[in-house]
């Protein structure tokens, strides 16, 4: 059984039994794992207060036979406490946990996406995330894994987007009025000034976007991501739950 270590975010616990508790893990050197944590819930010097979603860790795991790994024992590097005080902060770093356990398939790495998963969880506890950057990180991570919407031209004929213009995931993105009519009458509307907002932030500008147009930005994005896993994300309703666009 090889023995391994690895820097990693807890994307979500499940409790096992009596005192064992199954850890999903976005680990840098080997995407996400599933590891079997003997006597989690009882062990006070083993992972007492480590295994708290969107902690960040140096994980000790041994690999088994099939699927799951053990985790032997975890050291804290960053527990984002402060993401704790308050509930629109974890909301925000709860979607974004559970937006990578979805996207990325077991042992396949993607070290751009976690890298940018620590960061933007560091970005939140430190007040530095700004009004659109989970619409960034969302595009990022969906970039990153190679679901990016295409939202600068139409995704159905490759036409420029003109006023009409509506956003179907079946067809990869935002369509053109036309296209809208004939190929996609399921589409859903979409303003022009929020997908040319979407658009920049695609690219990485800036953007500064309302909250009106932030919240139906968000709509389309969840109507993609939704699409593509084939449920909606569970933390979607947390956020709006607390207010959070």
């Amino acid at each position: 059984m090889e023995r391994f270590s690895e820097r990693a975010v807890v994307l979500s616990t499940l409790d096992y039994g009596d005192a064992d508790r199954m850890v999903t893990l976005f680990t840098a050197g080997r995407g996400k794992l599933t590891a079997f944590a003997a006597g989690a819930r009882k062990s006070k010097r083993r992972f007492a207060g480590a295994l708290e979603p969107c902690t960040l860790v140096r994980a000790q795991l041994v690999e088994r036979r099939g699927t799951t790994y053990r985790l032997d024992s975890v050291d804290v590097e960053r527990s984002h406490a402060g993401l704790r005080s308050e509930l629109a902060l974890i909301a925000r770093a709860l979607y974004c946990a559970e937006l990578c356990r979805e996207l990325v398939r077991d042992d396949q790495p993607h070290p751009e996406l976690f890298e940018r998963l620590v960061g933007y969880l560091a970005e939140l506890e430190g007040g530095a995330a700004g009004p659109t950057s989970l619409l960034a990180f969302e595009l990022d991570a969906l970039a990153m894994v190679g679901l990016m919407p295409r939202l600068d031209a139409c995704a159905a004929c490759g036409g420029p987007l003109a006023d009409g213009a509506r956003f179907d995931p079946e067809s990869g993105g935002a369509v053109c009025a036309l296209c809208a009519a004939a190929r996609a009458p399921a589409s859903a509307a979409a303003p022009r000034p929020v997908l040319d907002g979407l658009a920049r932030i695609q690219r990485g500008e800036k953007v500064p976007l309302g909250a009106e147009a932030r919240q139906r930005a968000r709509e389309l994005l969840n109507l993609f991501i939704s699409h593509h896993l084939g449920r909606r994300l569970r933390s979607v309703d947390f956020m709006a739950q607390v207010g959070t666009d």
